[in-house]
């Protein structure tokens, strides 16, 4: 059954033991406002890596109490990255987050072979959006991590999104494998991928969901634009996780949903020991909490 709202993510996330939040350099407004919600929620109690007086400036300026808040004092970004990635290695922490810290230097933190949290699985962005028009919740696939994944690396970020499900209470999710048109056509190696994913599922290689494609976008999540087109699948209309075809699709996608559609969102990098909080530094301070709980529930699982 497809989730309406991204409010089950609170609501889930509070039950049970709080997590424990690692936040490498937490030196913006809506890091802190977001992790001060979790708080005070019950979502996750925050451990903060960074440097103390950028915390304690930012904190006064826009009313957030951060006095309570354990705080490991390190003014350089790189270091504080690598202190939060140990302190979850260790079990400190059960949960990683992303602040005012590059991207690139938070994963090389995290891919250290000795305290990092490697798993041997791929890494991938899971992001859940919500539009109002849509009425219900969709996963898109992989618009943070995969820049241009091959066929293998396809089936690990379908594998991780459809774990991410399972964890969720969804027994099997429908996948579509999405290109610009629903036919395959060899000048569009998406649309080969996709077909094969689809064989691949269906014959066992790819387990707990359904998958389909190529399908375009508007076939995957309209069942009236799929009957338009004569598809007949289990997925079309119907699909729960949208499988990019690579980052920039993923990446465009995911803003436009935010930014131009009036949207919702959480998303969580998988595929490591713990999930990783991930979140652009223009996201709000909603997606960051919502975000936030994703990555306490799947912790929990």
């Amino acid at each position: 059954m497809p989730f309406e709202t991204l409010d089950f993510l609170v609501e889930r996330s509070r039950s049970g033991k709080a997590v424990v939040l690692a936040v490498a350099a937490p030196h913006g407004e809506d890091i802190l406002e977001a992790v001060a919600e979790a708080r005070e929620k019950g979502v996750a109690l925050p451990i903060l890596f960074g440097d103390r007086e950028r915390i304690e400036k930012v904190a006064s300026e826009f009313s957030i109490d951060t006095s309570s808040w354990p705080v490991v004092q390190e003014a350089d970004e790189g270091r504080a990255a690598e202190l939060a990635v140990k302190a979850v290695s260790s079990g400190e922490a059960d949960l990683l987050m992303k602040g005012n810290v590059k991207t690139a230097t938070l994963l090389k933190a995290v891919l250290n072979k000795e305290w990092g949290l490697r798993s041997g699985s791929l890494l991938s962005h899971v992001f859940l959006f919500q539009i109002p028009r849509m009425g219900r919740v969709f996963c898109l696939t992989d618009g943070g991590m995969s820049m241009y994944p091959d066929l293998e690396a396809k089936k690990a970020i379908i594998e991780n999104a459809v774990e991410c499900y399972h964890k969720l209470g969804v027994e099997c999710p429908r996948v579509a494998a999405l290109a610009a048109v629903e036919t395959v056509n060899q000048d569009m190696p998406c649309t080969v991928d996709a077909a094969v994913l689809t064989q691949m599922n269906r014959r066992g290689q790819i387990k707990g969901c359904l998958v389909d494609g190529p399908l375009a976008l508007d076939n995957a999540v309209s069942e009236e634009a799929a009957r338009h087109k004569g598809i007949v699948s289990e997925v079309a209309g119907r699909a729960d996780i949208l499988l990019v075809p690579d980052i920039e699709a993923g990446n465009l996608m995911g803003k436009v949903m935010l930014y131009m559609s009036g949207g919702r969102g959480a998303g969580v990098v998988v595929g490591a020991r713990k999930p990783i909080v991930m979140t652009s530094r223009f996201d709000n301070a909603e997606t960051k909490l919502l975000s936030i709980a994703f990555g306490a529930v799947l912790s929990k699982a």
